[in-house]
């Protein structure tokens, strides 16, 4: 009989301990951390796959050949918005942990658990230097978002003129890349849609897992942006809580130490009476 109550209670002790664990979890700033994760991660992979692929269509089908070392081509950038892929990818997957530690600082269990004046004393600085630098994050992902969708535009062309070319038969159709920016106007680099390799290009595969590519990675930048959207929210609700923590702190230092003196003068005025009859 002792042995099953022990055990009820041993097994009561462990589902508190489960509830005050999941209570402590911030569970708004844990889904705006998986928003933010997926939607990098889709910006980042598939936006380097779809660069590698934009690669392929200028020098199989463009002819358009990779220049000195020292010259800024179009494989140059290429080649930059790849290094800077790898450090967005790493810089939000160390802002992301960043922001779930700040968002279990602030939940209550935590509270409990260091008290009040660990969360007042950093907290709000931490929560305001957090704010700041989320909305900044968010204006870069918005020119991101904005950037993203350039080549997105591109290649909806492309594709539309490839999917049209049965209705546009007979219309000389061309593809200046001089149009886009990506040679220079001394370079005449560009496709007819009554030529071989615009037919090619149409019927390959790169051209259309390029272009679904640099979709997904859109939607990965606009992932993204409402991520930071969620965190603007959580980060500001955090804020007003510690802010709230710290007034209600120095509410109560003044309350316990107004008691403290009505306590020391009625321990005073006692010693006084006693002292008179005695």
């Amino acid at each position: 009989m002792e042995e099953n109550m022990e055990e009820g209670q041993t097994q009561k002790g462990c589902f508190e301990c489960c509830i005050k664990c999941l209570g402590g979890i911030p569970y708004a700033s844990l889904i705006a951390t998986i928003l933010l994760y997926a939607g990098v991660a889709l910006f980042c992979g598939c936006g380097h796959e779809a660069l590698s692929g934009t690669v392929t269509i200028l020098q199989n089908y463009f002819e358009v050949v990779k220049g000195p070392v020292d010259s800024l081509d179009v494989f140059t950038m290429i080649d930059i918005f790849k290094y800077v892929i790898y450090g967005v990818a790493a810089a939000f997957f160390v802002y992301g942990i960043l922001l779930m530690v700040e968002g279990f600082f602030t939940t209550g269990a935590i509270r409990d658990l260091y008290g009040d004046f660990k969360i007042t004393a950093c907290g709000r600085c931490v929560s305001a230097w957090f704010i700041m630098l989320t909305y900044i994050f968010m204006l870069a992902w918005l020119g991101v978002t904005a950037f993203t969708s350039l080549p997105v535009f591109m290649y909806f062309n492309i594709w539309t003129i490839c999917q049209n070319t049965t209705v546009v038969e007979g219309a000389n159709l061309c593809l200046d890349l001089r149009q886009f920016g990506i040679v220079t106007i001394g370079e005449e680099k560009k496709v007819c849609t009554g030529s071989d390799k615009f037919i090619r290009m149409c019927e390959s595969n790169e051209l259309d897992l390029t272009f679904h590519l640099f979709i997904c990675a859109l939607a990965g930048a606009g992932a993204a942006v409402i991520a930071m959207v969620h965190y603007l929210m959580v980060l500001s609700a955090n804020w007003a809580y510690v802010k709230d923590a710290c007034r209600m702190q120095k509410y109560e230092d003044i309350k316990s130490k107004e008691e403290q003196e009505l306590h020391d003068i009625h321990s005073t005025r006692s010693k006084e009476r006693l002292n008179a009859y005695t």
